[in-house]
């Protein structure tokens, strides 16, 4: 082969190693103008596959092999305490061990609060959770999805952004002509922030999402124990009670309330584990509770 030749070869696919070199497919989330956004320079960086400064959010896709899917499908948030996203860990690691499972994987690189790109950074990231849902929801017959199947999954902040997907669905922060319901069918919390209020709540992810004194009603909307409903989705919860950065008083207090309505969920707590589970629980340890609590729920294959 030439070099000419070769070097052509290089340059039609390196393109599509480079530009998604974990998902199936990468989307941006809105086809056309984004919501709440404002005229800026897009200054996103990714090292390590820790996203900063996203200000153009995108979906990637994992579909499971066609003879292993069982219509489930689950939108997963990294987290990064609302600052930074961590995408591979806490996303296309995650997504690729929902695909083992036969379960469709989504992953949101959603905006990342910032006064600079957007009008109102607190709603940020819960439009893009909301657009993500609407995209899944109505793709659902082209991906061979189950539109009743439509869980969303969170990381620490990210956690956070699943949970008030799941208690604020009735409140429309999106564009939504077909009236596609926003509401996710259940909630993956893997040690997540709830509560943006004082006494447990996580102040750094507080103040990127609402600003260094945002008042006790913003603080109060956002903060997902006091929001939850009888028609709040199920939700599978984890955290550590060793955990320094995000107390695990935060799942404590949303099984609590989702309990007090009679919304089938379950908490899993770990003597150890810390924040990030990077040692320990192993990751198959906490994620086969996950997947089983799937199963009783009927979103797997019994």
């Amino acid at each position: 082969m030439s070099i000419t030749k070769l070097l052509t070869l290089l340059f039609v696919v390196l393109p599509s190693i480079w530009i998604s070199p974990y998902a199936q497919t990468t989307i941006a989330l809105y086809p056309d103008q984004i919501p709440n956004a404002l005229s800026a320079k897009d200054q996103e960086t990714n090292k390590d596959n820790v996203a900063r400064n996203v200000s153009k959010p995108t979906l990637s896709i994992f579909l499971p092999e066609a003879g292993a899917a069982n219509g489930t499908a689950v939108i997963v948030c990294p987290g990064g305490g609302y600052g930074v996203l961590v995408m591979d860990r806490e996303g296309y690691q995650v997504a690729k061990a929902l695909n083992k499972a036969g379960i469709a994987a989504f992953v949101l690189k959603y905006r990342l609060p910032s006064e600079e790109t957007m009008q109102d950074k607190s709603i940020g990231p819960l439009q893009d959770a909301q657009q993500a849902i609407r995209t899944v929801r109505e793709g659902a017959a082209d991906w061979k999805i189950d539109p009743q199947k439509i869980g969303i999954m969170g990381f620490s902040a990210g956690g956070h952004l699943a949970a008030t997907a799941g208690t604020h669905y009735d409140s429309t922060f999106i564009d939504n002509p077909k009236k596609t319901s926003l509401r996710p069918d259940f909630m993956i919390l893997v040690y997540p922030v709830i509560s943006l209020l004082d006494k447990i709540g996580h102040k750094g992810s507080a103040s990127n999402l609402l600003g260094a004194a945002p008042g006790i009603e913003k603080a109060k909307y956002f903060s997902n124990e006091l929001q939850v409903s009888k028609t709040t989705p199920p939700a599978f919860l984890t955290h550590a009670g060793d955990d320094t950065v995000v107390p695990v008083s935060n799942s404590i207090k949303f099984y609590e309330a989702l309990n007090a309505k009679g919304i089938p969920s379950d908490l899993h707590i770990y003597s150890k584990g810390e924040h990030g589970y990077l040692k320990v629980p192993a990751f198959e340890e906490w994620f086969g509770r996950c997947r089983h609590w799937m199963q009783i729920n009927g979103l797997l294959s019994q």
